[in-house]
C-alpha cells in the first residue's frame, strides 16, 4: 500500500479554477475602441469578465452549491470588494444574476459567452498535450491565457485537427460548438461505494496532486478497486489496477471522480 506524503494537497469537491497566472493582455486592434472593462467593443468581452463568467459556470459544472461573491474572490485571487463591482457590472450588462448577499448565476447570455470560453481552454489544454507534448500538470496556465486570444477559426481548426474530442486530459467535457455539455455520470471518490470503478475525471486545480497521482497509477480511464472501509476514518483507499493501493484524504479522494466498471 503507498501513502501520499505527509500534507499531501488535494482540491476541495468540483473544478477549482485557479486566479490566471501570467495574464497577458492583447493589445486593442487599430479602428477598435475599448469596451467593457477594458475589453475591445465589437470583438467580445475583456479578459477579466470572461474569467468571472467562466469560473462561475465552472463552480455549478461538477457541483450543486450555490455561487457566493465570497467563493469568487477565493477562486480568482482578487479582494472581496473588487469581485462585488464587478459582479454588479456584469448583472448591469446582462450577463449574471445577483440579489443582494445571495447567489450569483449566470444569464442565458453569460452562459453562452462562458461555455464559449470554455470549449476554448478545454480544446488548447488537449491540443497542447497531444499535438506539443505537454504533461497533463502543465496546461491549465498556458490554457488560461491562450483561450482569450485565439479566434474562433483556430478553434475549429483545433477541434477538427483532434477530431472533435470529447474531454479535456483532466476528463472534462469540451463543449460542443453549439454549447452542449455531455457529463459523464461520475462521482468523487470519497462517494463512491465499494468495487470496481474506472477514473472519468480528476480536478485540474492542483498541478503537483496530478504529478502525485500520475505516479500511483491514478490516471484517466485507470480501473480502479474502492475498498469497503480502512482503520482510520478519514482517508478512503483506492487500488489502480496492477498497482499498489493508496489512502486518500477527503480533499485529494474528492478531487477523484469515478464511473462504475462495466461488468
Amino acid at each position: 500500500m503507498t501513502a501520499p506524503p505527509p500534507g499531501a494537497p488535494g482540491p476541495p469537491p468540483g473544478p477549482e479554477p485557479r486566479a490566471p497566472a501570467g495574464r497577458a493582455t492583447a493589445p486593442t486592434p487599430a479602428g477598435a475602441s475599448a469596451g467593457p472593462a477594458g475589453g475591445v467593443a465589437g470583438a467580445g468581452l475583456s479578459p477579466v469578465w470572461e474569467d468571472y463568467l467562466k469560473v462561475v459556470w465552472s463552480a455549478q459544472e461538477w457541483s450543486d452549491r450555490p455561487v457566493t461573491t465570497k467563493m469568487l474572490a477565493a477562486r480568482l485571487g482578487v479582494a472581496p470588494s473588487t469581485v462585488s463591482e464587478t459582479v454588479r457590472r456584469l448583472s448591469d450588462a446582462g450577463l449574471l444574476s445577483h440579489a443582494p448577499y445571495g447567489a450569483v448565476g449566470l444569464t442565458g447570455e453569460g452562459r453562452r459567452h462562458a461555455v464559449a470560453v470554455v470549449r476554448r481552454h478545454r480544446l488548447i489544454e488537449t491540443f497542447l498535450v497531444e499535438v506539443l507534448g505537454y504533461g497533463w500538470d502543465e496546461v491549465h496556465d498556458e490554457a488560461e491565457v491562450l483561450e482569450h486570444a485565439v479566434s474562433a477559426r483556430f478553434v475549429d481548426a483545433v477541434d477538427r485537427r483532434l477530431g472533435r474530442p470529447t474531454r479535456d486530459p483532466h476528463g472534462d467535457p469540451i463543449p460542443d460548438a453549439a454549447g452542449a455539455v455531455h457529463l459523464p455520470p461520475a462521482v468523487p471518490a470519497w462517494d463512491a461505494p465499494a468495487g470496481a470503478h474506472v477514473v472519468a475525471r480528476i480536478s485540474d486545480a492542483d498541478p503537483g496532486l496530478l504529478r502525485w497521482l500520475e505516479g500511483v497509477g491514478l490516471v484517466l480511464d485507470a480501473p480502479v478497486r474502492v475498498h469497503a472501509g480502512t482503520d482510520a476514518a478519514d482517508v478512503r483507499r483506492l487500488e489502480p489496477a496492477g498497482r499498489a493501493a493508496v489512502d486518500l484524504g477527503r480533499a485529494a479522494a474528492d478531487a477523484i471522480w469515478l464511473t462504475p466498471a462495466r461488468a
